[in-house]
């Protein structure tokens, strides 16, 4: 009996553990559990179904489990279903003895699904972020993601938040701004609760390749942090390709560039996906950068070229809380050689502060309004320092410009934002000019007053700009200003020197109303210069005891000597009327006369006009400006050898219209001494005496002058009168 049991209990022994054996290494298939499964899953949200086939149950001896796996699942919500690739889940053995179906994990794994498809799929079970959630759908173009979910449940068989899900996704596409693309998007990613990190991520951007090795992002109470880097490699763009890059950003016409960077990030969104607060660090290395540029500078960099070149430039910025700073150096070409950079730049507020060096190397420098040039061999060394507001106005609280011994240096210039001078509190100029004169002055600014003091001034590219260069549009000063000067040389030209200049010039909308200024050559020999406007007229008076440095100003004027000026004009609205009169002076060569002397066959007075040169006593101008019209009334002049009376117009770089007499001085001193006997005068009292000289004409463009001459043998009433007034007056 015993045996009889004892193999009994044998039998029985084997086949239970060969039913463990086989329920724990191979299991069973059913669908016994289907039914629980499915309200377990409605727990997390009555609307779920799931579409399960056939469940394979596998014991777990050692945890007192029954692992449960269905393949090929389908789960939905409200018409919109997910294909699974599987489902998994633990029964614990005790509760399922107590008849408690319960389970503590469940684990889902996908097929490869659209990504659309799971936005879709989360938008109709999430009940918030409705609208957050359908804009992400339309930004996404198109994506496969494969994911394994696990989720855990309590006692109570209710869903924990400690619930995991890790995958990866491929071929990812994003439609943002202006039709662009984020394209070849892939990563991988592990998500636990409120955590979402994506590694080994790489995407495409305009054929531009960026790769990052972790970003996190996690849900915060009412925020979501999203922090990381992303990095690029060396990156050549064409031309093409810059414009569909930086469309959305720039405007500036970018033409090639050639570089790599790396950039840290710290990203707050509120629940509307509205950035709260960021941080982000960016360091790019260029390698080249080309610019097409407009900016007319010729004036200050003669050989400026239409584009503007960058290299080797090492640049770092930070953006945060809507501030962002700039540090960066590098070399620049804007003409012949490559000069150097080194530049900070911050936004803070609405202000934005910049501290600038530029290191121009063996390229000429030139400042027309100092009469500077740099030399082409020297570096020249610009610092300037300041800040930009936010009502556009540029405060450059210091400028300093060095070039070898050279050095002007400026505080506090302020500019508007149509760069017109608000304010200078003080500028100190050293400098060796073009001419190579010396020239060592400061300005100062109180209240609405520059007081210009020194020791030396070049002042002669000063005069040529006043007499030649159209000044009318160069409006400079955005307030009405008003200067004090006391220098105490002053160059003229060349070697013509004034000495104690001193005066006052008031400013009003750029225009000079009030004028007075002061100096002298010696003791004896003055000159000044006075502006006074009133009743809506201006009067200008200018008188020198050396009419030389000014007259020799204008180059078609040869070999002037000696003499005095004495000039004097009302100007109303837009037109003046004025009068010059020189005195005492003595002419060498006038490229204009010496023709018609010479086409009228009086050779002896040309030879003296080219060679020892012709006295005048006298010479008076009466003349119209009106625009760029000058009409002169009358030009008259009288001397030892010769008298001219002559009247016409020029328009300023288009025409020139005169016409006039010529007559010897002795056939006008023997028509004088004639007057009685009229006849005579007119007639001659011997044969070739009734030539008294010639009327001629010039007209033309200013370089193609064209002069005709006409012998006269008799003179106009309007020149002996004048001839008369003149020789009564001395």
């Amino acid at each position: 009996m015993t045996k009889i049991i004892l193999k009994l209990f044998t039998i029985i022994f084997f086949l239970i553990v060969s039913f463990v054996g086989y329920f724990s290494l191979i299991g069973f298939e059913t669908k016994s559990f289907n039914n629980q499964i499915k309200e377990n899953l409605k727990k997390i949200d009555s609307k779920l179904d799931v579409k399960i086939n056939d469940v394979k149950i596998i014991l777990d001896l050692f945890k007192l489990k029954i692992n449960t796996q269905t393949l090929g699942p389908i789960i939905s919500y409200n018409n919109k279903s997910i294909d699974l690739e599987v489902i998994k889940s633990e029964i614990s053995l005790l509760n399922l003895i107590n008849n408690k179906f319960q389970l503590s994990d469940l684990f889902v794994s996908t097929k490869s699904i659209k990504i659309k498809e799971v936005i879709g799929f989360y938008r109709s079970i999430n009940k918030n972020n409705k609208a957050e959630l359908f804009i992400l759908e339309n930004f996404i173009n198109k994506g496969y993601l494969t994911a394994d979910i696990l989720l855990n449940f309590d006692d109570q068989g209710k869903l924990k938040d400690n619930f995991k899900i890790n995958g990866f996704v491929r071929d990812g596409s994003l439609n943002i701004l202006n039709k662009q693309k984020i394209d070849k998007i892939n990563f991988i990613f592990e998500s636990e609760n409120k955590k979402l990190d994506l590694n080994d991520l790489t995407l495409s951007y305009s054929n531009i390749d960026f790769t990052s090795e972790k970003i996190e992002i996690e849900n915060r109470d009412n925020f979501t942090e999203i922090k990381g880097n992303i990095n690029s490699n060396k990156i050549s763009l064409s031309e093409e390709s810059l414009k569909s890059f930086l469309e959305p950003f720039s405007k500036l016409d970018f033409k090639n560039l050639k570089f790599s960077s790396e950039n840290k990030f710290l990203i707050k969104m509120n629940n509307k996906f509205k950035v709260s607060d960021y941080e982000i660090k960016s360091s790019f290395d260029i390698d080249e950068l080309l610019i097409n540029s407009d900016i007319n500078l010729r004036e200050i960099f003669p050989n400026l070229k239409s584009e503007i070149s960058f290299k080797d430039h090492q640049t770092e910025i930070t953006f945060k809380d809507n501030n962002f700073s700039l540090d960066g150096n590098g070399e620049f070409l804007i003409q012949k050689n490559f000069d150097k950079a080194y530049y900070k730049i911050e936004k803070k507020g609405d202000e934005y502060l910049f501290d600038t060096r530029l290191d121009f190397i063996k390229n000429p420098i030139n400042f027309n309004f100092l009469n500077y040039k740099s030399d082409d061999n020297s570096t020249v060394i610009l610092k300037f320092d300041g800040k930009f507001d936010k009502n556009k106005i540029l405060h450059l609280e210091n400028i300093k410009f060095e070039n070898n011994s050279n050095l002007i240096s400026l505080k506090n210039f302020e500019l508007s934002n149509d760069l017109k001078i608000l304010g200078l509190k003080s500028a100190f100029f050293n400098y060796t000019d073009a001419q190579n004169k010396k020239n060592n002055f400061q300005a100062k600014q109180d209240g609405e007053k520059f007081i210009i003091s020194g020791k030396i001034f070049n002042a002669s590219k000063l005069i040529e700009d006043l007499i030649f260069e159209d000044t009318k549009n160069k409006n400079i000063f955005k307030k009405n200003f008003s200067f004090k000067i006391d220098l105490d040389e002053v160059y003229l030209h060349d070697e013509d020197v004034v000495y104690a200049l001193t005066g006052k010039l008031n400013f009003v909308n750029n225009k000079i109303i009030n004028a007075n200024i002061n100096a002298k050559f010696d003791d004896k020999e003055k000159v000044s210069f006075t502006l006074i406007s009133k009743n809506n007229q201006k009067v200008t008076t200018f008188y020198t005891d050396q009419a030389k440095p000014f007259v020799k100003k204008f180059n078609f004027i040869k070999g002037f000597e000696k003499g005095s000026l004495d000039f004097y004009s009302v100007k109303s609205k837009d037109i003046s009327n004025s009068k010059l009169k020189i005195y005492d002076f003595n002419l060498k060569e006038l490229p204009a006369l010496t023709k018609i002397l010479t086409l009228a066959s009086l050779q002896g007075i040309a030879d003296l006009l080219s060679g020892e040169g012709i006295g005048f006593s006298e010479f008076e101008m009466s003349f119209q400006n009106k625009d760029k019209l000058m009409t002169i009334d009358e030009i008259y002049a009288i001397g030892p050898a010769i008298s001219i009376l002559m009247e016409g117009y020029i328009e300023k770089n288009k025409l020139a219209s005169l016409r006039g007499t010529l007559v010897p001085a002795t056939t006008i001193n023997k028509a004088i001494g004639s007057i009685p006997i009229l006849g005579d005068i007119l007639v001659g009292k011997k044969t070739g005496e009734g030539v008294f000289g010639v009327s001629f004409k010039i007209k033309g463009p200013p370089k193609k002058l064209e002069t005709t001459v006409n012998p006269i043998k008799t003179l106009t009433p309007r020149f002996i009168t004048r001839t008369l007034e003149k020789i009564k007056k001395n």
